[in-house]
């Protein structure tokens, strides 16, 4: 196996178990090494420190194990199986109020590069790594060992996250089964789930935790889901009495299934109003004033060049939301920019309400649901914040 040397004390981070090398970080490699191949990494006196996978890049290798172990079918099976009692600990494999959850968050499972989320035995794969997608068939067959018969399908959606030149060869395909779409539950809620159209795969399972927790704050109350995808929190909080709910989103595609979401759950669709805008230009045109608010836009910003102008949106987005909403409101905010840590995005949130002159009490902080967990020796995981702010 290819060995790759690191630099004198660039093996600290791994020793710490961070699972990624930088190319700034490596000696030499002894060795023909190409993209995704298996690679295994010393320190510069010569100690075994972890295997990974190799690409040619800032992150030269993501590392699946500090164990010296062969990467074969057994390795897998165990990945997979340790990642299936974790959530079976939390209380969603045999849950039959939520059969939609998260199986495989990269760094937070000890496999970076990749994701596998499951709807109801439906399995879909991203690989976001050349290595892990070499390694497909091997995820597929460990997807199998872990469920069995109850397995219907795996359908592998890595083209469009995967790096570039490789992606022009790699196209979505089917692994196992060829089921397109189903319905799901999540805490009891029906959601249609389209993992072959549908973004993601197919649905932001990361927000079911803060669906959940809207809840308490809803009843009764004029409701606006910005940025509202299939109408997750529209339904959510339809369910826990709210008055009257707005969707916004400007895919048309997104209302159509928020509306048949809506109807799939509630018999108060009278007490919906779908709008297909752009959530901008929405609030800045809009002179409804809210109880509630959501605002959960897309990542603004995938790298650190972009991350600054990411800021700005945020800041203008929660400004105009600040403005419109009623005194005693409250905003559910979020941001899912991994550049943007969370003590920027409280800044920005800060700055927002400074220039709409209102009064704003932090109420809580909100994350990720416990089926992405987050490494403790890889802080970068906890990808997706939230506030939720009490405006006077």
């Amino acid at each position: 196996m290819t060995r790759i040397i690191l630099k004198r004390r660039k093996d600290e981070p791994v020793r710490r178990y961070h699972p990624w090398v930088f190319s700034g970080a490596i000696k030499r490699i002894e060795g023909e090494v190409e993209n995704g191949d298996v690679v295994e990494i010393y320190a510069n006196n010569g100690d075994f420190l972890a295997v990974g996978h190799y690409n040619n890049g800032s992150i030269a290798v993501r590392i699946i194990s500090f164990e010296k172990r062969d990467l074969d079918q057994d390795f897998w099976n165990e990945k997979l199986a340790t990642a299936y009692e974790y959530r079976t600990r939390i209380g969603l494999t045999q849950n039959e109020q939520t059969n939609c959850y998260r199986l495989i968050h990269a760094e937070g499972d000890g496999l970076p590069g990749l994701i596998i989320d499951m709807y109801n035995h439906h399995a879909v794969v991203q690989c976001h790594s050349i290595g892990m997608h070499k390694n497909r068939n091997e995820i597929a067959a460990a997807l199998k060992h872990v469920f069995g018969e109850k397995l219907i399908s795996i359908y592998d959606k890595s083209a469009a996250v995967l790096p570039r030149e490789y992606a022009l060869g790699v196209d979505d395909e089917f692994l196992y089964g060829e089921a397109e779409s189903g319905i799901v539950h999540e805490n009891g809620n029906q959601f249609e789930v389209n993992w072959v159209e549908g973004q993601k795969t197919g649905f932001f399972i990361d927000q079911r935790f803060n669906r959940q927790f809207l809840t308490q704050y809803v009843k009764d109350k004029t409701v606006l889901n910005a940025f509202c995808y299939s109408g997750g929190f529209s339904v959510y909080a339809l369910q826990a009495g709210a008055k009257e709910v707005h969707s916004v989103d400007i895919s048309a595609k997104a209302m159509e299934l928020t509306d048949r979401n809506v109807a799939l759950n509630t018999n108060h669709s009278s007490q919906h109003i779908s709008y297909t805008a752009d959530v901008l230009k929405f609030l800045k045109e809009n002179d409804k004033v809210y109880d509630v608010m959501v605002v959960d836009p897309p990542a603004f910003a995938k790298s650190i060049k972009k991350r600054h102008n990411a800021v700005q949106g945020y800041k203008r987005l929660n400004r105009l939301a600040l403005e419109q909403i009623a005194s005693g409101g409250i905003l559910f905010t979020f941001s899912c920019s991994q550049v943007v840590d969370n003590r920027l995005f409280y800044n920005t949130i800060v700055a927002a309400a400074i220039e709409a002159n209102r009064k704003v009490r932090v109420m809580h902080h909100l994350s990720q649901s416990p089926d992405h967990p987050v490494s403790l020796f890889h802080p970068e995981g906890s990808y997706l914040k939230g506030l939720v702010v009490y405006v006077e």
